[in-house]
């Protein structure tokens, strides 16, 4: 089955958070970013700093709060015999420029709002609070192996469908048409084809781009920063191994304990995650090939809770569903409970007769070896003004309405966990499978809880447009994950 029949058959259900595939919908969902936080800052090369007119440049610049690739290039227009004068510089803070917004007035609020004096006289950002947009980490924090030019990328890394195999890719040679003088307008972008060196497979070890330091691992933060008012989320680069492997086994750690979860503040106390630094030793190879421990300012994610509050917070609201849906399948006549038995007292009441259980006989009324546990009395009609026949008539109609509103949640909760299964079933992945793969995820209950019920079709509704990335997700789960 195609994507686009997925998507369509995703739809199905009314008010479900699916749209249709359109034009130009059928791609994978990408988070709009309208800003940049950089992890350091940009200083002179020791060269450049020898130039008085560099260092002039360099000091406007900073003080006028300019990106630095702007300030770099100014310098490199004005003073022709430096052709990279700046170099990058790790420090304990980060850096927030009205440039790196499309709306400058987000970078002021950003420092208005966190950023701190920490005894030098000087405000900057050293910690702030960030939400992010999806649960899943590779969405917030996207990276990949890529090589740049001055205006594109030329080569980058992909995984194939089943996530051991990794791809060099690179741009397509542009078509032109039969007379060959003329370009082919292409719609949607320039189309991505496997670099035809090494079988288009990625590896590092036998890559020349990537021996010349040409191809490095770069990846991004993307969150919203609680206060700031924006639609667009804002991002975060890094090039920092240990730092995105440390940011991953927390988010994996996070996840786990909020079942699946990593969007959102972490409580109900609105708690966020927070982004700061932290020196570390950090080990690399040298360019005699030995091993050398260096001090790096590293992106730290903290996560200041109580993280034993995070072990399935909504325990509580599920049992509590769970409680209550077993209790309407056997109001509605669905549970195999049972009625009476010889060693203990009845379990429920039937319409129209009075159980009596022996423990609450009174103490003068006669009691017989012979007389069963429980003995079932059918009344005589009492006295039209006796509140025990109208506590007795009110119980059975309540009853009686109790059972119809059950059955008619039971009816619902079927429809809902068949609509589940069936999307599911849509994008590749069996009931058999499905079911195993939710039971893991969300545990036993997931069917009987609203909450399980809800985690679920959001997880199948994510990928109306990627039964192939699903299928994966599922796979991982049960196999990789086992």
């Amino acid at each position: 089955m195609n994507g686009a029949a997925v998507g369509t058959q995703l739809t199905a259900r009314a008010g479900a958070a699916l749209a249709v595939p359109t034009l130009l919908g059928q791609s994978a969902m990408r988070i709009p970013v309208g800003g940049r936080i950089r992890a350091g800052i940009k200083v002179l090369t020791r060269k450049a700093a020898e130039v008085p007119e560099a260092r002039a440049i360099y000091d406007a610049g900073v003080s006028q709060g300019q990106g630095f690739e702007a300030i770099e290039r100014e310098i490199v227009q004005r003073c022709s015999t430096l052709k990279n004068p700046l170099t990058p510089k790790n420090v304990p803070y980060f850096t927030v420029r009205g440039e790196d917004f499309p709306n400058p007035e987000v970078a002021r609020q950003i420092m208005s709002l966190y950023a701190e004096d920490r005894g030098d006289g000087v405000r900057r950002l050293y910690r702030f609070p960030v939400v992010f947009p999806a649960d899943a980490w590779q969405s917030v924090m996207p990276h990949e192996l890529v090589t740049w030019t001055a205006s594109e990328r030329r080569f980058w890394s992909e995984y194939a469908e089943d996530g051991q195999t990794r791809y060099c890719k690179t741009h397509e040679a542009v078509p032109v048409d039969a007379s060959g003088r003329r370009t082919i307008r292409i719609f949607g972008g320039r189309k991505t084809v496997l670099r035809a060196e090494n079988g288009g497979l990625c590896d590092p070890e036998s890559c020349p781009e990537y021996q010349q330091r040409k191809c490095n691992l770069t990846g991004r933060f993307i969150f919203f920063i609680p206060g700031i008012k924006s639609l667009s989320a804002i991002d975060l680069p890094t090039n920092s191994f240990y730092a995105m492997q440390a940011a991953i086994e927390k988010f994996t750690t996070i996840a786990f304990m909020r079942g699946g979860r990593i969007s959102g503040f972490l409580d109900g106390q609105r708690t966020p995650f927070f982004i700061s630094k932290r020196l570390v030793e950090v080990s690399r190879i040298d360019e005699e090939g030995r091993p050398t421990r260096v001090a790096q300012w590293l992106i730290e994610l903290e996560a200041p809770i109580d993280v034993t509050s995070l072990l399935r917070p909504d325990d509580g609201l599920e049992a509590l569903e769970m409680r209550a849906a077993e209790a309407a399948n056997l109001l509605a006549g669905e549970s195999g409970g049972p009625t009476e038995d010889a060693d203990g007292p009845v379990a429920h009441r039937e319409r129209g007769a009075q159980v009596i259980d022996l423990e609450e006989v009174p103490a003068s009324q006669p009691r017989s070896d012979s007389v069963p546990s429980a003995v079932r009395v059918e009344p005589a009609a009492p006295p039209a003004a006796s509140p025990a026949v109208r506590a007795d008539r009110k119980g059975s109609a309540s009853a009686a309405r109790a059972r119809d509103e059950a059955a008619a949640v039971v009816v619902d909760h079927a429809r809902d966990l068949q609509w589940i299964i069936d999307a599911a079933a849509a994008l590749g992945v069996d009931p058999q499978r499905f079911e195993a793969y939710a039971e893991k995820r969300w545990g036993r209950g997931w069917k009987l809880a609203a909450g399980g019920r809800k985690r679920a079709l959001d997880d199948v509704s994510a990928f109306a447009d990627d039964p192939n990335g699903f299928q994966e997700k599922v796979r991982g789960e049960l196999e990789v994950f086992s």
